[in-house]
């Protein structure tokens, strides 16, 4: 056998068997080219959009009075239900009286012993001034008369007030509600030593209405007054929403009351409030609440889904598919979030087509297969 001929022969079959890999490696690729990605897009919106506000705040009585003693003495009657509603007037605490009365039986007598000085004076003037005038007595006699009745005319004055005084100190002994409201928990007990002192014995909170109070920030407050500079400090006509701590909205809507008259050097806010109507009385002062409001429109809003924007470095950033199918990545200023949506101030126009979700995985300039958003959602 020839081994040149033999060798021939093996070097003709290996280079056979090479071409034909080769030539079925390059129909498997042309025949397994990768098509367009999908990719899920959405148009962009554009409608009109309320811009709501929602801020943290909490819950107080329209007015609250702090119910303290106002004269000092030992307490002996509680008058009231603790948590229950109470009118002007009604009686909540007794103080021991009787010293107080005692006191103002002295004075009253104190009174009438200065009331008959100032008698005894009256008569002594009455009877000296004729005799003064015929050079009975000398006329230093009667200016001493006339200034004894000064005298006793000025603590008769002084004994009244002291009666006045006693008699206001007796009627402190009976400690009654200055406003209607919500009698609180009492806070001292039957027995103790009260007085001015001794701080609060209760509290009595008007809370139909009730306020709700929320701070709102110093740039929102200018926001307010730019779009409305006539306004004295807030939108007219903005109906709150009270949002309780259980996630349940109150049905019941409230109204701006006021605004501060001053920003809080510390956090840069105003404190607002809002009155609320609370006919049942299920909201009470120190209740936490949110407060939210729709506090204008934004007109002719472009909205786009909030999973479709990816932040950088301080930016929002959102791929666009244009008509031949091509991405593009673009940088869009954002606006107001309105749910799931968020509407971008610049850097779209509407009917742009924008990917969904998953920009991380897009490139600039790529072929893709667009599906829309809703579609390929009810596909999965």
């Amino acid at each position: 056998m020839d081994p040149f001929n033999r060798g021939g022969r093996s070097f003709v079959y290996v280079s056979g068997a090479v071409v034909l890999a080769l030539a079925a490696g390059c129909a498997k690729d042309a025949g397994e080219a990768a098509p367009p990605a999908d990719v899920r897009v959405v148009a962009v919106e554009q409608k009109d959009v309320p811009i709501v506000r929602e801020w943290i705040g909490s819950l107080d009585g329209f007015v609250n009075a702090q119910i303290r003693a106002q004269v000092s003495g030992y307490l002996v009657k509680q008058d009231y239900k603790e948590g229950s509603a109470v009118r002007k007037g009604d009686p909540l605490f007794e103080i021991d009286p009787r010293p107080f009365a005692a006191a103002l039986a002295i004075a009253e007598g104190q009174l009438g012993q200065a009331q008959a000085q100032l008698g005894k004076a009256e008569l002594d003037v009455g009877r000296y001034t004729p005799l003064a005038r015929d050079k009975a007595i000398s006329q230093e006699e009667l200016d001493d008369a006339v200034q004894g009745r000064l005298a006793a005319e000025a603590q008769a004055s002084s004994s009244r007030a002291a009666v006045d005084q006693a008699r206001l100190n007796l009627s402190f002994t009976h400690i009654v509600s200055p406003i209607d409201g919500i009698a609180g928990l009492i806070r001292a007990q039957i027995g103790d030593l009260v007085g001015p002192a001794t701080g609060i014995l209760t509290t009595v909170a008007t809370v139909d209405p009730i306020k709700a109070y929320f701070p709102i920030s110093e740039q929102a407050y200018l926001g307010f007054r730019a779009r409305e500079p006539d306004a004295p400090s807030f939108p007219a006509g903005i109906a709150f929403d009270l949002v309780l701590s259980d996630g349940s909205t109150y049905p019941l809507k409230g109204t701006f009351l006021a605004i501060d008259n001053q920003v809080d050097a510390n956090t840069g806010t105003l404190r607002a409030a809002a009155t609320f109507p609370n006919p049942t009385g299920l909201l009470r002062p120190g209740q936490y609440a949110r407060v939210r409001a729709v506090v204008g429109v934004a007109k002719g809003a472009l909205l786009v889904p909030q999973r479709a924007l990816t932040e950088l470095q301080g930016g929002y950033q959102l791929a666009t598919v244009d008509a031949a199918n091509h991405t593009h990545i673009v940088t869009v200023k954002t606006g107001e979030q309105i749910g799931s949506q968020v509407v971008v101030e610049s850097g779209l126009h509407p009917g742009d087509r924008v990917v969904a979700d998953g920009i991380q995985k897009i490139t600039d300039d790529k072929l893709v297969n667009p599906v829309p958003f809703a579609a390929a959602a009810t596909a999965k």
